[in-house]
């Protein structure tokens, strides 16, 4: 215990070192250079540069470089070796039991309906809540919509029956695989390509930008099936010790710099999905089909029945927030 306390006290020192000359703080992505959320990270990083007259330089480390498993890099901002990450909601919530709400399979109707509760005063508490876990919630960015792809041919959810399906760690997202008939196999997205190509899972779930250009699952898995069984959105955030050695200013710079590239992230991911998309398409021996979701659905009401009881408040805010017809 003393060591592990002596590695917290260590790793703030270097994070937050001396203020008085310019502090370098690191930013783990698993994702590429060029994805939504790595060009979001450097614009971050950018602003808060700016918006803090130099003091702070945030380096961001893309491609996994720190982990390519997202469960790994959220615990080295818990112990604060290092300072912020932008990793899913999916994988947060194996550390912040409240963010598994977004792991309920179709809880948004649509990408508008996500953003309309996110950047509601609900959803914006909801960052300021990852406190108790360490941690503080600087902003949401996009997730985009996660659908099934695979090795073989996919059309409708009775083709899930029985085989083997990757999932973040997170014990909901299990529960919905095994709910639509699959079995779900937990791992590091950096472990799926290899798993597929050797046979030992069948397929994935994820967005199009992470099928096609992350990852290049669309090489060794040429059936993606577009059911939209989850939008988990993504977070980028803080170790809380780290936050609490800044000033009220510069805690304040930190949070605009966050703010001011959410409509940047934004339309980098639709410019990037529509590009995943059309190069999906675009490959002859890619398979893409568009199932009846209503069996989807019918398939998971009873597990978010037996799930939906901790976040009844959060459930009716996110109903509220559903657009107007």
């Amino acid at each position: 215990m003393l060591k592990r306390i002596a590695l917290v006290t260590l790793s703030l020192a270097l994070l937050l070192g001396g203020l008085s000359a310019q502090t370098v703080l690191k930013l783990a992505e698993i994702h590429p250079q060029g994805y939504p959320t790595e060009l979001a990270d450097e614009q971050f990083a950018k602003l808060v540069a700016q918006y803090t007259n130099g003091q702070f330089k945030i380096d961001v480390y893309p491609g996994g470089q720190i982990s390519s498993d997202e469960k790994v890099v959220i615990e080295q901002v818990k112990i604060g070796a290092i300072a912020i990450a932008r990793v899913s909601s999916g994988a947060l919530g194996a550390f912040n039991a409240q963010l598994n709400v977004f792991s309920l399979p179709y809880l948004f109707d649509s990408g508008d309906h996500m953003w309309n509760f996110l950047l509601s005063p609900y959803g914006m508490k909801m960052l300021d809540d990852l406190a108790p876990s360490g941690f503080v919630g600087l902003c949401w960015y996009d997730g985009g919509a996660r659908s099934f792809y695979a090795n073989y041919p996919l059309n409708s959810i009775a083709d899930l029956k029985g085989k083997k399906f990757r999932v973040m760690g997170n014990p909901l997202l299990v529960k919905m695989v095994e709910a639509m008939g699959a079995s779900a196999v937990p791992m590091a997205a950096g472990q799926v390509f290899a798993s597929i190509q050797g046979g030992v899972i069948d397929g994935a779930e994820n967005n199009a930008p992470s099928y096609v250009k992350s990852f290049n699952h669309y090489q060794v898995a040429k059936f993606y099936m577009i059911d939209e069984h989850l939008r988990l959105p993504e977070v980028l955030f803080m170790n809380k010790a780290a936050w609490d050695k800044l000033s009220k200013d510069q805690q304040a710079a930190f949070k605009k710099a966050a703010a001011d590239t959410i409509a940047f992230d934004r339309k980098a991911w639709a410019d990037y999905d529509a590009e995943s998309m059309a190069v999906a398409k675009a490959d002859p021996t890619v398979k893409i089909t568009y199932p009846d979701k209503a069996p989807f659905k019918a398939a998971v009401k009873d597990l978010i029945a037996a799930e939906s009881a901790p976040y009844a408040a959060t459930l009716k805010a996110i109903d509220a927030a559903r657009p107007k017809k």
